[in-house]
Order: structure tokens, then sequence, then C-alpha cells
């Protein structure tokens, strides 16, 4: 409404239901154990895809195929519940992500310390700050053990120390065989956690190769610009 509202005051004509692609023919095979970074520019479709890939999104065409359990971080607080507390929201969110209830059981207090939540693990997660959610949800997604490991640009809200303990974690996961989904700005860190990258402009892939050559492009396109 306020958009349509803005759109009038300011006189342009036009259907504010006009389609937009987010993603144009984009076909990527990943195999088990890839290290992937999904670079570009702002609006360049790289959460687009990753949403795809989670389910949290449905193409309008194709399709996108998975094999194991897919969990990640893509946004604060996505799949929790702000009346629950942090205990109730362990058993929400790690259900949501395909853990059972014993799974969640044994794995419980791990989850906790690693996400130092500590005594607000009882608290309605509506009176925590973004850090906070980011923690727990971050401890929660890697206990799921997934095959296939989502990150986004979210690890940027956490604290420093937090940040480094995250990064060995996902360079754990790494090391361990399990595919990963990296979209992240930080193309010194991408660097480090990756093998491939995909370089995407306007919804198309316009690189997919070795993840320094894809970084060095990037760079050249983003000095030009």
């Amino acid at each position: 409404m306020k958009e349509a509202l803005v759109w009038l005051i300011r006189g342009r004509k036009g259907d504010l239901s006009k389609k937009f692609d987010a993603l144009k023919d984009v076909s990527l095979d990943v195999q088990h154990g890839e290290t992937v970074a999904l670079l570009g520019l702002n609006g360049s479709g790289k959460s687009t895809l990753l949403k795809l890939i989670s389910g949290v999104l449905q193409p309008d065409s194709g399709t996108v195929l998975t094999r194991g359990r897919v969990a990640g971080l893509i946004e604060v607080g996505a799949g929790f519940h702000h009346d629950l507390s942090g205990r109730d929201n362990v058993y929400l969110n790690g259900a949501i992500l395909g853990m059972t209830e014993a799974e969640i059981d044994d794995k419980f207090e791990s989850i906790v310390n690693f996400s130092e939540i500590g005594e607000f693990i009882d608290t309605e997660v509506k009176f925590y700050s973004s850090g906070m959610y980011l923690r727990l949800a971050f401890s929660i997604a890697v206990h799921t053990d997934p095959e296939v490991f989502l990150i986004d640009e979210i690890l940027a809200v956490g604290d420093e120390p937090f940040q480094r303990k995250c990064i060995a974690k996902i360079k754990e996961l790494a090391a361990r065989g399990k595919t990963l989904f990296v979209v992240s700005h930080d193309l010194d860190l991408v660097s480090t956690i990756c093998e491939r990258g995909v370089l995407l402009q306007h919804g198309h892939v316009v690189m997919d190769g070795d993840v320094h050559e894809v970084v060095a492009e990037l760079r050249k396109r983003s000095n030009v610009l």
C-alpha cells in the first residue's frame, strides 16, 4: 500500500505487479562434497538462488534437486517463534530442519553450549538481540549434521569471536565432505572456505570455475563500476 501511494504521489505510471525475474536460465550441477561460493554484486540473485536450494522459495519454472538433509542460515530468526523461549525454539527449529525429538534431546546441551546463550535459553526469543538469534540459529543448523549447508551474508551479524567460531565450524564441515554454498561479500573468506566460485550478474551465471579466478573477475568488475 505504501509503495502504491508513493508511486501515485510521484506521478509515475506503470504496473506495480510487473514480473521481475531474479534468476534467468540458471543451471548448476554441484557434486557431493563441493564447496561453492555464490558471488556477485548486490541484486545479482545470490540470495534468491540460496533460498531456492533451501526450499524456502519454489522456482517458477525448472527444478531444484537436492540429496540429503539441507540446513543453514539464510535469514536471522527464520523458523523461530518470537513468543516461545529459546529452549522451545531449539525443538521447533530443529524439527523444521528435519531432526527428530530424540536427536534434539541428545544434542540439546551441545547446541546450547555452542550458542553461548546460557541462562537466556529459557527467555522468549523476542527479547533476543540479533546476535543471540544468530548464535542459536547457527548452532541448531550445524547440529542437524546436514549433507548440504547454506550460509548467507548473515555471518556479518555476529560479533567477531563468534564469527571466528562459526568459520572454524564451517571449515570443519567442509573437511568432513559436506556440500557448502556460501554467499558473502568477504572475498578473502570465501577464497579460504570454497574451491568453486559461481559469479552471478542480473540473474545470469556469467562465470563458473576455480574460486580464486572467479573472485579475481568479480574484483575486476567491481573496480570498473
